[in-house]
C-alpha cells in the first residue's frame, strides 16, 4: 500500500483506512515452505546454481525461519502446470518458485490461490503482478570482463562461443563477452553457435569443435561441456558456476549468484505475513548487478598459466576499472552474430 499523508485525510477518512488495513499477525511466522519447479535438472548450470543457492540460504534461517522444500522432476508445459497447481491445492506450501519461463502456467492458478507466493526466473516470462514476482540473472558484466581475457588470450585471433537458446538472458552475456573480447583486440573473430536446447552435451560438443577445427583457441561454453576443450587443449570459460574441477583446461566462468534474490523473496513473504500487507508482484524483471552481487567472476584456481600473462593483466585491469566505478558495461540483447 502507498502511504498517505494524514494531512489530507478527515478523520472519518482516516478510521476507515486504519479499519481497511491488513491485519497484522500476533506471531511471526517459523515455517516457510517453498515447492520448487526446474526445467532441467541440477546437472545443468541454471538449476544447479540455483539449488545450490537455496540450499545455503536455507541453512542460515533467513528471518528466523525453518525453510523446507520440494524439488521437482524436470518439467515443463502442461507437466509443469499440473505440478503448480497440485502444490498449490494440497495446502502445504507457502511459494512455489518456478526456476524458468513459467508464466503462462501460473497465470492459469496463481489468482485462485492469492495468499500462495509463486516467483519465476529468466527471460520468455511475463510480468503477472499480484502475488507473482518475477526475478532475471543477468551475467553479462564478468561475462565482459572475461570476454577481455579471451581477447588478449587468443593466439588465432578466433574465439568462439556456444550458446543454449538465443533468448534475451542468455544474449546479454555472450554480447557482454565479445565487447570485452574487442575492447582488448578489436581484430579478433568471434564466432557464435546455438545448440536450440536448453540441455544437450553432445550437440555442443559438436559445435565446440566444429568452432577449434575452425581456429579458435579460446572457447565461451555456454552450454555445460568442455570435453572438446580437454581434447584439443584449448582454453575453456565455462558458465553460471565454477566447474573448474571438471577440466583441466577451464580458467574462469562467469557466476550467477542466487543467494540475494533468494532472500528478497524470502523477506517480501515474511513481511506479507507478519503485516498482512497485500503481495505487489513485479512486472518487469527485478536483477542484481555484479556489484550488487548478482554475479561474480569465479577464480582461476592457480590456472593463470593456461593463457599469457598480458592476458590476465588485461583482465585485472578491466576488473579494477568495474570496481572502481570506472567501467560501465553496456545490457545488449540483441542477437549474437558472428564477427
Amino acid at each position: 500500500m502507498k502511504l498517505k499523508q494524514l494531512v489530507c485525510l478527515s478523520a472519518c477518512a482516516l478510521a476507515a483506512a486504519v479499519s481497511a488495513a491488513p491485519a497484522a499477525r500476533a506471531d511471526a511466522p517459523k515455517k516457510l515452505r517453498i515447492a520448487v519447479i526446474i526445467s532441467t535438472g541440477p546437472e545443468s548450470a541454471w538449476d544447479g546454481t540455483f539449488l545450490e543457492a537455496l540450499k545455503r540460504v536455507a541453512a542460515e534461517h533467513p528471518d528466523g525461519l525453518t525453510i523446507t522444500t520440494k524439488i521437482s522432476d524436470p518439467l515443463w508445459g502442461d507437466d509443469a502446470g499440473a505440478a503448480m497447481r497440485l502444490y498449490a491445492q494440497s495446502g502445504q506450501f507457502d511459494m512455489i518458485w518456478a526456476h524458468s519461463t513459467y508464466s503462462d502456467q501460473i497465470a492459469a492458478i496463481n489468482k485462485q490461490y492469492p495468499n500462495i507466493m509463486f516467483v519465476m526466473t529468466g527471460s520468455g516470462n511475463t510480468g503477472l503482478g499480484g502475488n507473482v514476482y518475477w526475478v532475471y540473472k543477468r551475467v553479462h558484466e564478468p561475462a565482459y570482463l572475461l570476454g577481455v581475457l579471451a581477447g588478449r588470450a587468443t593466439k588465432t585471433g578466433v574465439v568462439g562461443m556456444v550458446g543454449t537458446l538465443p533468448a534475451d538472458d542468455v544474449n546479454d552475456e555472450m554480447n557482454g563477452f565479445v565487447e570485452g573480447a574487442k575492447a582488448a583486440n578489436p581484430k579478433v573473430n568471434c564466432k557464435v553457435a546455438f545448440i536450440q536446447s536448453w540441455y544437450d552435451p553432445a550437440k555442443a560438443a559438436q559445435y565446440m569443435n566444429s568452432q577449434i577445427a575452425a581456429g579458435a583457441d579460446v572457447e565461451f561454453s555456454l552450454v555445460d561441456t568442455f570435453t572438446p576443450c580437454d581434447e584439443h587443449k584449448v582454453v575453456c570459460i565455462g558458465n553460471f558456476r565454477d566447474d573448474w574441477q571438471r577440466s583441466p583446461q577451464l580458467i574462469s566462468a562467469p557466476l550467477a549468484v542466487w543467494d540475494g534474490d533468494i532472500k528478497r523473496m524470502i523477506d517480501i513473504w515474511d513481511n506479507h505475513e507478519k503485516t498482512g500487507a497485500p503481495f505487489n508482484g513485479n512486472t518487469t524483471p527485478i536483477w542484481a548487478t555484479m556489484a550488487q552481487g548478482g554475479a561474480a567472476v569465479a577464480p582461476f584456481h592457480g590456472r593463470e598459466g593456461l593463457v599469457p600473462a598480458p592476458a590476465i593483466a588485461a583482465f585485472e585491469q578491466a576488473q579494477s576499472a568495474y570496481n572502481a566505478g570506472k567501467l560501465s558495461i553496456p545490457l545488449d540483447v540483441a542477437l549474437p552474430v558472428s564477427q
